[in-house]
């Protein structure tokens, strides 16, 4: 294994470009496989291209603000207490790497963003304290537990099509999760997948000698003081804890009214507006909470590059057919028996050009629900299926490892040699499940 992990890591240091690199890579091969399989003109497939480049804008700020937020609220000293009271549970290096797996996973079952930050935020407080661990494999452990989310409480395909008037209702109606998140089958996968990982995790430790660590003394952050007496009236303003309680003491409200109305719904906006009033209130006066802030907004600027290229690409993939033309050619060579593990496949390689799990089920929705009905297989099983492709090969795409890279400070290739070796071993729990489930 330790042969495996370190020929892994060194292939992945060589070959592996940066996430910017990659999606230009990525943006012009889609281009070149349009041309090829479907009846686009390269005048066309650029036009898609265009058109497709601004469509992610809210979602990238939406991205933007789940790092700063969770970043926020991480640097805030009652959390950093909570952090540090977690992380204490861990002796070992290797204890380290299984609570940080466990956390992860648990954090993004709740809510897909609320795991990106706190699974990458937690690595690091384990990184200060326990001494010997590999922060690469911290990191990627973290990234690991991200492949249950759209089997969990976020789950935008299941939660979609268990929504009245979502489009394809005339098709199917409408599916409770009862069927989907909670069906017995998703359940003894993502169980299977809480014991898997962390084992996986523990065993892809590298040698003594290749293990890379970092120092403390490099999270340690200070804060600016004032002297009292040189404050002026603005100054004390930013430094007053009165206007942080007022603020903060509105979010918390809003919150509280939200849940009481709506239950323990949590989307990607509510998860921000919690970090935000949190981190608001946990930093006391609006010049530390603003240092916070920053000191976060440094590490968004691959989000603010790359998120349109990739709307880009989704743009090609959507408009030109070409996913609908790979969704097919799967469907075509599936039975009774193998179609949700091939629908899981296309939607895993789909995923690679349109990472977005509501946008890639509006375009194979279509094609796996016909096929589905086809075959007499489950819709809600299909569905599933889809959406664990979806989560999958996230383990491999920089679109989603983007905010967790960015709190770590480290570059994808750095965590992508020990990502493939996961996403082997979860692909395989996760197809026993569908074959024989």
């Amino acid at each position: 294994m330790k042969g495996l992990i370190s020929l892994s890591n060194k292939i992945m240091q060589r070959y592996l470009p940066d996430p910017f690199l990659f999606v230009v890579i990525l943006t012009l091969a889609v281009f070149g496989l349009g041309l090829i399989f479907t009846e686009s003109s390269s005048l066309e497939m650029v036009q898609y291209w265009g058109d497709g480049f601004w469509s992610l804008l809210a979602f990238s700020m939406q991205m933007v603000l789940v790092l700063v937020t969770g970043y926020v609220l991480a640097s805030s000293p009652l959390f950093k207490r909570f952090l540090g009271f977690l992380a204490s549970f861990a002796k070992s290096p290797g204890s380290a790497i299984v609570i940080v797996t466990v956390v992860s996973m648990i954090a993004s079952w709740i809510n897909w963003g609320f795991g990106l930050v706190i699974g990458a935020l937690f690595a690091k407080e384990l990184a200060k304290r326990v001494k010997g661990v590999d922060y690469r494999l911290l990191i990627a452990s973290a990234y690991s537990g991200f492949v249950v989310w759209h089997a969990g409480f976020s789950g935008s395909i299941p939660l979609s099509i268990a929504t009245d008037g979502h489009p394809f209702q005339d098709l199917i109606g409408v599916i409770s999760t009862t069927e989907t998140i909670f069906a017995t089958s998703t359940l003894i996968i993502v169980a299977a997948l809480f014991i898997v990982l962390p084992i996986t995790n523990r065993m892809l430790m590298p040698s003594k000698e290749e293990t890379i660590t970092v120092d403390p003394e490099l999270f340690n952050e200070t804060a600016a003081t004032l002297e009292k007496e040189a404050m002026t009236p603005a100054d004390k303003l930013e430094n007053s804890m009165i206007l942080s309680i007022i603020v903060g003491v509105l979010g918390i409200v809003f919150l509280f009214s939200y849940f009481v109305k709506n239950g323990f719904a949590l989307n990607l906006d509510i998860v921000n507006f919690l970090f935000l009033f949190l981190g608001i209130l946990f930093h006391g006066t609006p010049k530390r909470f603003l240092a916070a802030v920053q000191e976060a907004i440094k590490g968004a600027s691959g989000i603010v590059i790359q998120f349109p290229f990739y709307a880009g690409i989704m743009g090609m993939m959507t408009a030109s057919g070409l996913a609908v033309v790979m969704s097919e050619a799967f469907v075509s060579i599936s039975n009774d028996v193998t179609f949700y593990f091939f629908a899981f496949l296309s939607a895993g390689i789909v995923n690679f050009f349109v990472p977005s799990g509501g946008g890639q089920w509006a375009v194979q929705a279509p094609i796996m629900l016909d096929a589905a009905q086809t075959l007499d297989a489950s819709v809600a099983k299909t569905a599933m299926a889809v959406a664990w492709g979806d989560a999958w090969t996230n383990l491999i795409q920089p679109f989603w490892a983007l905010p967790a890279l960015a709190i770590a400070g480290l570059k994808a290739k750095d965590i992508m040699g020990y990502c493939v070796i996961i996403l082997v071993i979860s692909g395989v729990v996760i197809s026993l499940g569908l074959l024989f489930l």
